[in-house]
């Protein structure tokens, strides 16, 4: 169930468009819930088709769609790589394969503290940047080499 505040910021989404269209804010809902509540479980989207006045189904094809939602529960950190051919070819795959090896885990696995989810990832729109990665759907982090993913994986098991 969601909170009084994300309810609020739910409102301020709908409010951007005509009042026949709240639908049109299913991607910001979604957004507002997964940040509250870590994932999107299939009550969380029920509830967001609710509100929405939408059929469930069309709430649950929008969060199958895009990658940035999670159906399942995550790390504390979920790390994307992305690894699209520009990125592939300027180090992102060499990138995800050092952070696999640091954290001991595939894509799509979460460490065993529940600290770190790591997924590949599609185009970040960063390709000069590559390797390119994603924290939390929030932090593009840019040129990530071993040295640096070793300091932002340090500073996020603080």
């Amino acid at each position: 169930m969601l909170s009084q505040a994300s309810l609020e910021k739910i409102a301020t989404e709908v409010a951007k468009y005509p009042s026949t269209e709240a639908q049109s804010a299913v991607m910001g809902a979604l957004r507002i819930a997964q940040t509250e509540l870590g994932w999107l479980s299939p009550e969380t989207m029920l509830e967001i088709a609710g509100i929405l006045d939408m059929p469930p189904v069309a709430v649950q094809e929008v969060a199958t769609f895009y990658n940035m939602y999670d159906l399942k529960p995550v790390g504390k950190h979920k790390i994307t790589v992305c690894t699209n051919l520009p990125c592939a070819l300027s180090g992102g795959v060499d990138a995800a394969e050092y952070i696999k090896q640091k954290l001991g885990i595939d894509f799509n696995e979460t460490t065993t503290d529940g600290l770190f989810t790591l997924k590949e990832g599609e185009c970040m729109g960063a390709c000069g940047d590559a390797p390119v990665l994603l924290h939390n759907n929030h932090k593009m982090c840019s040129f990530m080499s071993t040295d640096k993913i070793d300091a932002l994986l340090q500073e996020l098991a603080k």
